[in-house]
C-alpha cells in the first residue's frame, strides 16, 4: 500500500485508532438495515394521513415523487461511499470535499437528528407497547412508569427499558444487530403483505376518483410530508467501515432500500385509498379503520404489535448510526478520542453505553414536541452538502477512482439539491431559527475544541484500500 497522503504538517491518523470495526455485512444485511431505517410504524399512520390533508388518492404519485427525490440523493450518497468506505457517512464526505469546519457542522446536525430521533421514537415505542399489551391481555401498565414528569409520571420505564435492549444489542459484533434487523424487518414486511393482501379483493375503484381532488399541487404538498417517511436510508452509509467489499454493496444498499420502500409505501397507500374514501383516513390508525370497515377489525391488533417490531428495528438502527457516526468524529479529534475505542469484537462498547444513557435519560424524563422538527432540517441540511460534494470532486479529483459513478451529473445533484431546498421551504420559522441557533453552538464548540484537537487524517484514496476484503 501506498504511503498516505498528507493533508497538512499534523500527524496522520490511520484508518483505526484503539481498535477496528470488523467487516462483516453483506448486500443483504445493508439493504435490511436501510429498509429497517425507513419503513417505520409511520407506514401504518402517514399513508392515510397523507393521503386524506394533502392528496386523496394520489398519494401513490406523492411517495414516487418523493422516492425520486431520495432515489437522487442515494446516487450521490453512493459514488461518496464507494470511494470513501469508512463510518461518519455525511460527515466524512464533507471533511474529504469542503472541509473541517462545515463537515463538524454537518456532523453536529446529524448527532441532534439521531439523538432527538431516537428518543422520540423510544417514546412512541413506550406508547404502543402499553397499547398493545391493553389490547392483547387487558394489561395497563402503572402511569407513574410509563409517563415522564412533564407528562405526570415518575419516568417513561418502558422507553428506558427499550433501550438498554437495544444497546446490549449493539455492544456485541455488529452481525449480531444486522440478524436482529433482517428478522424485524421480514415480519414488518410480512404483515405489510399481509395488509395488501386483506384489502385488496376489496377495492373499489370509484374510492380513486377523484384521483387529484387537491389538484396537481396536492402530489407536492404530499410529497413533502412522505419524504419525512424516508428519512433514515443514510444510515446504511454509516456502516461502511464494517461492510464487505463496500465499493460494490453500499450502493446496492442504499439505492436498494430506497426503492424497496418506495415500492411499500406505493403499495399500502394504493390500496388503503382503494378500500376506504380518502377522506375517512384522518385518524390515528388509518390502515386499521378502513380494514375493519371491510370486516377485517383483526388486523388491527396485528397492526399494533407490527407497529411496535417497526419502532424496535427503527431504534436500533437510528442507535446504531449515531453511535458510528460519533465513532468517526472523535476519530478525528472532533470529540474526545477516547470515544472510539472499540473491543475486540471491533464494537465501540463504551461509546454505545454512553449515547444509550443519554438517548435513555431523555426518553425516560423529558418531553420532545417540536424539537423533532430539526431531525427533519438536519437531515436535508446534510442532503444538500453531500450532493454538492459529489459536484467538486468530480471537479476537483475527477481522475480519483470511482467503483461507483452518480449517472448524468451534474444534473442529478442539482435536481437533488433543488429538491431538498424546495422541501426545506415548507418548514416554519421557528424551525429555522432553531436550526440556526443549534449550527451556532456547533460552530462554536468546533472553534473552540474540534479545530485544536482535530487531526489530519490520511487522504480518502488511502483510507478506502485499507479495507474492501
Amino acid at each position: 500500500m501506498a504511503a498516505p497522503t498528507r493533508v497538512s504538517a499534523a500527524p496522520v491518523i490511520p484508518a483505526v485508532t484503539d481498535g477496528t470495526l470488523h467487516r462483516s455485512l453483506g448486500r443483504l444485511d445493508l439493504v435490511a438495515m436501510g429498509v429497517g431505517s425507513i419503513v417505520g410504524a409511520g407506514i401504518f399512520v402517514t399513508t392515510g394521513i397523507a393521503a386524506a390533508t394533502k392528496a386523496g388518492p394520489a398519494i401513490v404519485l406523492s411517495f414516487v415523487l418523493a422516492g425520486a427525490i431520495c432515489v437522487l440523493v442515494a446516487l450521490c450518497y453512493s459514488e461518496l461511499a464507494s470511494m470513501t468506505p469508512v463510518s461518519g457517512s455525511a460527515y466524512t464526505y464533507t471533511r474529504d470535499t469542503l472541509g473541517a469546519a462545515p463537515a463538524f457542522l454537518v456532523g453536529w446536525n446529524l448527532l441532534l437528528e439521531y439523538a432527538v430521533a431516537a428518543s422520540a421514537i423510544a417514546i412512541g415505542w413506550s406508547g404502543l407497547f402499553s397499547a398493545m399489551l391493553d389490547s392483547l391481555f387487558g394489561a395497563t401498565l402503572p402511569h407513574a412508569i410509563s409517563a415522564g414528569p412533564s407528562d405526570g409520571g415518575v419516568v417513561n420505564l418502558p422507553a428506558v427499558l427499550i433501550v438498554a435492549a437495544l444497546v446490549g444489542v449493539l455492544i456485541f459484533e455488529v452481525r449480531i444487530a444486522a440478524a436482529v434487523v433482517k428478522t424485524l424487518v421480514a415480519l414488518t414486511i410480512g404483515v405489510l403483505a399481509l395488509v395488501i393482501a386483506v384489502g385488496a379483493p376489496h377495492l373499489h375503484p370509484g374510492n380513486w376518483s377523484p384521483f387529484l381532488p387537491f389538484g396537481v399541487h396536492g402530489i407536492a404538498a404530499g410529497a413533502a410530508l412522505a419524504f419525512f417517511a424516508y428519512l433514515g436510508f443514510d444510515i446504511v452509509a454509516t456502516s461502511a467501515e464494517e461492510t464487505r467489499d463496500p465499493r460494490r454493496n453500499l450502493p446496492w444498499g442504499i439505492i436498494g432500500s430506497v426503492v424497496l420502500a418506495t415500492a411499500l409505501y406505493v403499495a399500502v397507500s394504493g390500496v388503503l385509498t382503494g378500500v376506504a374514501p380518502y377522506s375517512s383516513l384522518n385518524n390515528a390508525a388509518p390502515v386499521a379503520t378502513a380494514l375493519a370497515a371491510v370486516g377485517a377489525g383483526w388486523i388491527g391488533k396485528v397492526i399494533l404489535v407490527a407497529s411496535v417490531v417497526a419502532l424496535t428495528k427503527g431504534l436500533l438502527m437510528v442507535c446504531y448510526g449515531q453511535t458510528r457516526l460519533v465513532f468517526a468524529m472523535s476519530r478525528d479529534g472532533m470529540l474526545p478520542k477516547t470515544l472510539c475505542r472499540t473491543n475486540s469484537r471491533g464494537a465501540p462498547v463504551r461509546l454505545s453505553l454512553v449515547l444509550g444513557v443519554v438517548i435513555a435519560a431523555v426518553a425516560g424524563l423529558l418531553p420532545i414536541g417540536t424539537v423533532a422538527e430539526l431531525v427533519n432540517i438536519g437531515a436535508l441540511f446534510a442532503f444538500v452538502i453531500v450532493s454538492i460534494g459529489v459536484l467538486v470532486l468530480r471537479r476537483t479529483a475527477p481522475d480519483r477512482p470511482r467503483p461507483f459513478r452518480t449517472p448524468f451529473l451534474p444534473v442529478v445533484a442539482v435536481c437533488a439539491i433543488a429538491g431538498c431546498v424546495w422541501l426545506a421551504t415548507t418548514f416554519e420559522a421557528l424551525t429555522w431559527l432553531r436550526f440556526v441557533i443549534w449550527s451556532a453552538a456547533g460552530l462554536a464548540l468546533y472553534l473552540f475544541y474540534g479545530r485544536g484537537h482535530g487531526t489530519a487524517v490520511a487522504a480518502p484514496a488511502d483510507l478506502s484500500a485499507g479495507g474492501v476484503a
